[in-house]
């Protein structure tokens, strides 16, 4: 009897099964809805512009940084950087000469926004253009700027020879369809030129002969002018002797009236043999009537 009594209702169980069963599925479709929600929205993040593709269609416009929503699931948005950005490329390349220079390229870019769709278009860049795009032309204007110098003067003017690489590298980076660069280079540095040890050695020696050479050069250019200078003075005072040897002839009456410019008043003293001195008049008679 109790037995009997202990067994359940197979209609009572059926019932809790139903709930469980109701609460599962709602579960696995709020679950599906928040999946849906979050691919339904994205964040540009600030200095960043959006690029939107639908079923591997690029869309002509960007998007601007913020929220914003989205087909879910069949619509990315990949971010493309518009903020400064700097990044360096080693490059190896030979010179006039055939000698081998290795430097290290920083360059300092940015990404307009004109640009953005046609670079994520045109070039794998994954939101970053170095890789692909600039680092390639970097290494290529580098090698045509070296080729037409010599190891000596990469070394030596370094800074033409940046010029030269900027100049190239915006003229294979282009234009972005008459609407800009499609890259702006804002600048670039060279760093860690290196060349061989032989090659070091020997410019150095070089530009150690240049320098005594031109030390040389001067000196013998100082030396010069001080012989023209003491020729001159020499010469200025031979003419000057003459012309007061000329003066002194032409009126002797000149030297008394220096000597009345130059006394002072006193009249000179003669010492006699005993001890006794007295005074010497000087005679200006002549000058006097000269006057």
């Amino acid at each position: 009897m109790s037995n009997y009594h202990n067994t359940p209702n197979p209609r009572e169980i059926q019932i809790p099964l139903k709930g469980i069963s109701f609460l599962i599925g709602g579960a696995i479709l709020i679950f599906i809805l928040v999946i849906a929600a979050s691919q339904a929205t994205q964040v540009v993040d600030p200095g960043h512009r959006g690029v939107r593709v639908t079923l591997g269609k690029v869309s002509p416009t960007f998007e601007q940084e913020g929220f914003l929503v989205k087909p879910p699931f069949i619509t990315k948005i990949y971010q493309v950087s518009i903020r400064q950005q700097t990044e360096e490329v080693r490059s190896e390349c030979y010179s006039a000469d055939l000698q081998q220079v290795k430097a290290t390229v920083r360059v300092l870019y940015r990404v307009p926004e004109s640009s953005v769709v046609a670079l994520f278009q045109e070039y794998e860049t994954n939101g970053d253009p170095f890789p692909s795009l600039i680092a390639p032309r970097v290494v290529e204007a580098l090698k045509e700027v070296a080729s037409t110098q010599s190891a000596e003067m990469i070394v030596q003017n370094r800074e033409a020879i940046k010029l030269g690489a900027l100049e190239a590298i915006r003229r294979k980076i282009g234009e972005n369809a008459g609407s800009g660069p499609l890259v702006v280079i804002e600048d670039v540095t060279l760093s860690d030129l290196t060349l061989s040890s032989e090659l070091n050695a020997a410019i150095e020696q070089k530009m150690t002969q240049r320098e005594e050479a031109e030390r040389a050069k001067f000196v013998q250019r100082r030396a010069e002018i001080e012989a023209q200078t003491a020729i001159i003075k020499a010469r200025g005072d031979g003419e000057a002797i003459e012309i007061r040897g000329r003066a002194l002839r032409e009126n002797p009456a000149f030297i008394r009236l220096q000597i009345v410019e130059k006394w002072d008043g006193i009249s000179p003293q003669v010492v006699g043999g005993k001890g006794e001195s007295a005074n010497v008049m000087i005679p200006l008679m002549d000058l006097d009537r000269s006057k």
